[in-house]
């Protein structure tokens, strides 16, 4: 496999007093084109607003840092405001319109990650905004515009023209902005620091899995997602996604070390990952990550709304149901050597603590 694998950090596209806007390139990660995925990353700060936009993209959202109101209109729906924080994840489907607004925080930071098979570029998205600059009624001519609206061409002209800024702008701090229902978080927000835990292990590591049953827009987007914390100097089991789907990994919080193997058992990738860092694992590659000794998290969407995984190591493994005689004559040892082999790993799975 010839692609470059090595994990890239976001660049910013656009800011000002309000925020700025990140997003890795399809031309520096090339896995994005390859796997149709995009991925950006919104910082707002104290007073920041993200003017309503609608994308080409179906995405997740994940709230990195801070807390602060996002406003989500479905199609066809009434608006949704909603209050946002640290660890919280929302299903964007096709066609919604959102707006995000930093009340308080000294930043606010949301990651987007999507599937990018309906967008304009393969590996990227496209944000279309409903005002502002290069808001959408800027492109068609006043008179359109006031049909269109029911209104004056005089203030037509006005409500085109007077937001001068681009995608993000800072209000005055006494704005007045919708005030968030709680109500409105069921089913539309999910928080992975707070949820059950798929998957606990003691000294090892620690699972939430966003799918159709605790997120149900989920289905609509058509990606799962999950947020897995490592311990300090615990490993993953190598282990691939058995239904086809690649795996897109944002390293949320601490540092580790990475190795993915491909096809002909070649290693395609071995790095040491850091906050930031996003990389992209081929389907049926096989990944294992060990963490340091202040833990890895790291945040990942599969390509399928409910996936499925295989591990390589541990109690789960195929290497647990294979019979003896298989082992042996696949591994061409002896009964002793297999019997040690077999033996290992009957208490864990999917996260092994470190060495005593």
């Amino acid at each position: 496999m010839d692609i470059d694998l090595t994990p890239k950090l976001a660049k910013q596209v656009y800011g000002g007093d309000g925020g700025s806007y990140h997003a890795w390139c399809p031309n520096e990660l090339p896995m994005l084109k390859e796997g149709n995925i995009g991925a950006g990353k919104l910082a707002l700060t104290k007073n920041g607003f993200a003017l309503p936009r609608y994308s080409d993209s179906a995405k997740v959202a994940y709230v990195l840092q801070g807390s602060g109101v996002a406003g989500i209109v479905l199609p066809e729906k009434d608006e949704k405001v909603v209050a946002i924080k640290k660890g919280d994840s929302i299903a964007l489907p096709f066609g919604v319109v959102t707006w995000w607004y930093n009340k308080e925080d000294p930043e606010l930071v949301v990651l987007f990650l999507g599937d990018t098979k309906t967008a304009h570029k393969a590996g990227s998205f496209t944000d279309m905004y409903l005002t502002g600059s290069n808001g959408i009624f800027t492109g068609f001519s006043t008179e359109f515009v006031s049909r269109a609206w029911d209104v004056e061409e005089s203030v037509a002209k006005t409500l085109v023209s007077s937001q001068t800024a681009k995608g993000i702008v800072k209000l005055d701090a006494g704005f007045q902005m919708p005030e968030p229902k709680q109500a409105n978080r069921d089913g539309m927000v999910l928080n992975c620091e707070e949820a059950p835990l798929d998957v606990d292990i003691k000294g090892g590591g620690r699972v939430v899995v966003l799918n159709t049953k605790n997120l149900p827009l989920v289905g609509q987007v058509g990606t799962g997602a999950d947020l897995v914390r490592l311990n300090g100097s615990a490993m993953c089991s190598p282990g691939f996604s058995c239904d086809s789907a690649l795996q897109v990994t944002y390293i949320v919080r601490g540092s580790g070390r990475v190795q993915v193997v491909g096809p002909d058992g070649k290693r395609i990738l071995e790095t040491h990952l850091k906050p930031g860092n996003l990389f992209i694992v081929p389907r049926f590659c096989v990944v294992s990550k060990i963490a340091d000794p202040d833990g890895m998290d790291w945040f990942s969407i599969i390509t399928t709304p409910n996936p499925k995984f295989t591990n390589l190591a541990g109690k789960v493994s195929p290497w647990k149901s294979l019979s003896p005689q298989v082992l042996q004559a696949s591994f061409k040892v002896a009964p002793e050597v297999e019997k040690h082999f077999s033996s290992k790993r009957t208490a864990e799975e999917v996260f092994f603590p470190p060495p005593n």
